[in-house]
């Protein structure tokens, strides 16, 4: 007698939104279909309606997932208790180091997803203007002239965006290398060694 086999297991939300966010950041947004999805898990359409109502929703899910974690988290770091403007600014550059704070490919894939969608553009603003209004707030809470703090603060934001547009590779010392020199250059003020030195703790980074 054949044993009737069991249903196998659906697979996650998460694993529907894995499997789009990898060929959105490979591909573009227009790659991201419910059919090639499927067959790239090697599961059945069927199974993703258990989780969306269909491709936009999808999209959609992925929108909301970069604006808490791009935004949400960079909001965060900028409010993050601090000493001075030089630690508060090492707080912030948590986000360019730390991939569960903030994920670079999916912003640079948000933001060429953008070009070709107004409603998505708007929402890309809001998010842009979320960050200079927080990036600005922590200069104004070190007694920066508003004018300055603004000027300071996009200065960070632009050039962010273009690090993660040239896709810029480094190697990690390198990079924990260049930070106080990038903090006295976006905040005119020289960062303590202690500031770095907690900074170089929280990501584990070892000199050779």
């Amino acid at each position: 007698m054949n044993k009737i086999q069991p249903p196998r297991p659906r697979a996650s939300e998460d694993v529907w939104l894995k499997a789009a966010y990898d060929v959105l950041t490979e591909s573009g947004v227009e790659a991201v279909k419910i059919m090639p999805l499927a067959k790239r898990l090697g599961l059945t359409r069927t199974g993703f309606y258990w989780h969306f109502k269909d491709r936009e929703a999808l999209l959609e899910a992925m929108i909301r997932h970069w604006e808490d974690k791009n935004t949400g988290n960079l909001v965060a770091r900028c409010e993050a208790y601090a000493d001075d403007i030089c630690e508060a600014v090492f707080n912030l550059f948590d986000c360019w180091l730390d991939d569960s704070l903030f994920d670079s490919r999916l912003d640079l894939a948000v933001r060429n997803w953008a070009r070709n969608d107004a409603a998505l553009q708007k929402r890309l603003d809001c998010a842009d203007q979320r960050r200079a209004e927080a990036m600005t707030a922590m200069f104004l809470r070190f007694g920066y002239d508003p004018a300055e703090a603004e000027v300071r603060a996009l200065t960070m934001i632009y050039t962010q965006i273009g690090y993660v547009s040239m896709q810029v590779t480094e190697d990690r010392h390198q990079r924990f290398a260049r930070m106080p020199g990038y903090v006295e250059v976006f905040t005119g003020r020289k960062p303590a060694e202690s500031d770095f030195q907690r900074f170089m703790t929280r990501h584990s980074a070892v000199e050779d």
